[in-house]
């Protein structure tokens, strides 16, 4: 099965950018829809972004126009590109996996560890 790893977080300043990285290996990552979430302190883990394998995307009201999911199958890797950075998305974040973009949304079964995003006002 598919094995995800994050990287890319770090602590920024408000209105920062920062481009969040998510390696696949140990499956066909061409084959499946990924997405981003996130979960603050204190919080549910919220949806952030997903993109089909096709290349469709979908974003959460709270990112969209900030933020941009895109994928690089030659690489197995999905990127989040997050401008204008608040400090309400200082979060966890998390990349996960599976065969349509409707079961990522709702309960994907691979996950990667996670990369925490600080966000200073």
């Amino acid at each position: 099965q598919v094995q995800l790893v994050e990287s890319g977080g770090g602590l920024v300043q408000a209105g920062d950018s920062l481009r969040l990285s998510c390696a696949a290996s140990g499956g066909t990552f061409s084959a499946l829809a990924m997405g981003w979430f996130r979960q603050a302190p204190g919080k549910e883990r919220e949806f952030v972004a997903a993109i089909t394998w096709g290349g469709g995307t979908q974003y959460a009201d709270s990112v969209k126009g900030r933020f941009t999911i895109s994928r690089d199958n030659a690489k197995n890797t999905v990127y989040l590109q997050m401008n204008s950075l608040k400090p309400e998305d200082t979060a966890i974040y998390y990349c996960a996996g599976d065969g349509s973009i409707g079961i990522v949304r709702r309960a994907p079964r691979n996950w990667g560890q996670g990369t925490q995003v600080t966000v200073s006002s």
